[in-house]
């Protein structure tokens, strides 16, 4: 494994990781960034730089978990039922990631963008209450299968499965925006840990970019945790977020 970045380049990479780290922690996609950065400014190939992304995630996902804690943002009771089908999920995901068409998946992806945009645009006070959850919606069976599927596709690529979980545990689970945030970084980073193994397996994991960046996206989960705990109106902004991740999410797909 080699390390070959100039100055400029490791800027870039820094800025990346750190943007990706906010992002992510706030509203989700934020590998839309890091993918990229792997592949053409490291240059890895496409499937190891799917691997070397879950390093970073892995560890942004840890230290957003404990700083939701932390801050008392996020109570993680009655989520831990959803640990289970995410994880098998992530497993099937990252075992049948070399075999899925690339250029399908970005249309499907970027289609289901669309539609997301849609359903965020529609009753946005669904999205920005601060309510708390009823306990006994939480568990909605819909809930296990929903969780299951996102974990196959969080397995496969990452990116963009935070706004699908932030959809699921918002308008099944009945959170509010800011409690969905912190379990939905504790699940990624859950679900991480297996996908990253399977990865790691195959050899598909550049260790040295993969640790680098996780220093960088943890520094951006810490950042995005000090802004959600303490601005006034979070969910506000973090719904406003989500919304622009969703927009440049979908065409990016698209494009692509």
């Amino acid at each position: 494994m080699t390390f070959d970045l100039t100055l400029l380049d490791f800027l870039l990479f820094a800025f990346a990781g750190i943007s990706c780290g906010v992002i992510n922690t706030l509203a989700g996609s934020g590998s839309l960034i890091t993918l990229p950065v792997f592949i053409f400014l490291c240059g890895l190939p496409a499937p190891v730089a799917n691997g070397t992304n879950r390093v970073g995630v892995l560890f942004q996902g840890l230290v957003g978990a404990y700083g939701f804690s932390k801050k008392g943002a996020t109570s993680f009771e009655g989520a831990w039922w959803l640990v289970v089908p995410s994880v098998l999920g992530a497993l099937v995901g990252s075992r049948i990631a070399v075999g899925l068409d690339e250029k399908t998946m970005n249309y499907t992806l970027g289609g289901l963008m669309v539609f997301m945009f849609f359903v965020l645009m529609l009753k946005p006070e669904r999205w920005i209450r601060e309510s708390a959850p009823d306990a006994g919606r939480r568990k909605h069976p819909l809930s296990l299968i929903a969780f299951f599927l996102i974990g196959i596709y969080g397995g496969f690529i990452q990116a963009g499965v935070g706004i699908f979980m932030l959809a699921c545990l918002v308008l099944v689970g009945k959170y509010s925006l800011r409690a969905a945030n912190g379990i939905k970084v504790l699940l990624v980073a859950i679900f991480t840990l297996p996908a990253l193994a399977v990865f790691v397996y195959y050899g598909q994991v550049h260790w040295i970019y993969g640790l680098l960046m996780a220093v960088f996206q943890s520094l951006g989960a810490w950042l995005g945790v000090q802004f959600s705990a303490r601005v006034p109106n979070a969910n506000v902004w973090i719904y406003r977020l989500l919304l622009a991740v969703v927009a440049v999410s979908a065409a990016k797909f698209l494009v692509v």
